[in-house]
């Protein structure tokens, strides 16, 4: 896995864990309502979405951050293996996103664009 790759995967998983703990502990901020599509008095009713949907992007971040790191510990099969199912995975769920409710669509290219750029870039 080359070092472009890595870069973005890495940058790729701590957005992935930025965005988790965004999700997961500051829902509740008026701030966020419009980027997570939350309205005013509703963050009792998404609490639990919101909690998981954050856990489920900081162990995703996890994920790739342990594939970079096999990777530079001498296991380059395991790490590219855990980068690209990540990275495949992610895009796949913006497609789901964007097919569940097509409103979600700016967000959903944010999702995917640093998955695309690390598969493009382990290809290359």
């Amino acid at each position: 896995m080359g070092v472009v790759a890595q870069v973005l995967a890495v940058v790729e998983g701590i957005a992935l864990i930025v965005v988790g703990i965004i999700t997961a502990f500051f829902f509740r901020s008026p701030r966020l309502f419009r980027f997570l599509y939350i309205q005013p008095g509703d963050q009792e009713a998404v609490r639990p979405w919101a909690v998981y949907s954050g856990y489920v992007n900081m162990l995703w971040g996890l994920g790739v951050l342990a594939g970079v790191l096999a990777v530079n510990l001498g296991f380059p099969e395991v790490g590219r293996t855990l980068v690209a199912f990540t990275s495949i995975v992610l895009v796949v769920l913006g497609f789901v996103i964007v097919f569940t409710e097509i409103r979600y669509w700016r967000n959903v290219i944010v999702l995917v664009a640093l998955p695309v750029l690390v598969i493009i870039a382990m290809l290359v």
